[in-house]
């Protein structure tokens, strides 16, 4: 488990080469690791799934115009099991790698704000996949329960769950599309 066969939830860093210094990048990732896990739904103290949530930083040649921009831009993509984010999750862990994001650059450049792009996705059910084959959210769960402390209950039911209540909601929004056009 520990050794890299399983993993979740990813988050591909883009970070400019030289846009923080080296122990402003190395608090931003430790913060981005655990914004990933608290905005999955997960305890960030969960020491399973510390070992599991990987961050790759990649290092882009950015360009604005067709020119090399004077302040750094950045990108971030999380990637989380299908069920994992709503919309106050994908506001949460927005918000809280634009504060990261900041708070590393430290005033170095204006409107940090404005250099930042978040994408949250979902990776659906069946799609999660390692080099052992392919992992449902349940079998996930039954790997860092419980996900928080106070969770009790089986993994497998609490997985469940969670991608029926996604699937209510989602053939809701498409019913009401629907209803909304007439054929």
């Amino acid at each position: 488990m520990n050794g890299g066969l399983y993993t979740m939830p990813l988050l591909d860093a883009y970070i400019p080469k030289d846009a923080l210094t080296a122990d402003a990048e190395q608090t931003l990732v430790a913060r981005l690791t655990d914004l990933l896990l608290e905005y999955e739904g997960v305890d960030p103290a969960n020491r399973t799934a510390q070992h599991l949530a990987w961050l790759f930083v990649h290092r882009p040649e950015v360009y604005v115009a067709g020119r090399h921009p004077r302040s750094p831009r950045y990108r971030f993509i999380c990637q989380v099991p299908e069920g994992q984010y709503d919309t106050e999750r994908r506001a949460g862990v927005t918000a809280g790698i634009t504060q990261a994001v900041i708070a590393a650059e430290g005033g170095a450049f204006p409107h940090p704000e404005r250099r930042i792009v978040i994408f949250t996705c979902e990776v659906p059910e069946g799609w999660w996949s390692s080099g052992i084959g392919s992992l449902g959210l349940a079998d996930i769960y039954e790997l860092v329960w419980p996900l928080r402390p106070d969770w009790v209950g089986a993994p497998r039911d609490a997985a469940a769950a969670v991608l029926a209540e996604r699937r209510r909601k989602d053939a809701e929004r498409l019913l009401s599309a629907a209803e909304q056009h007439s054929w």
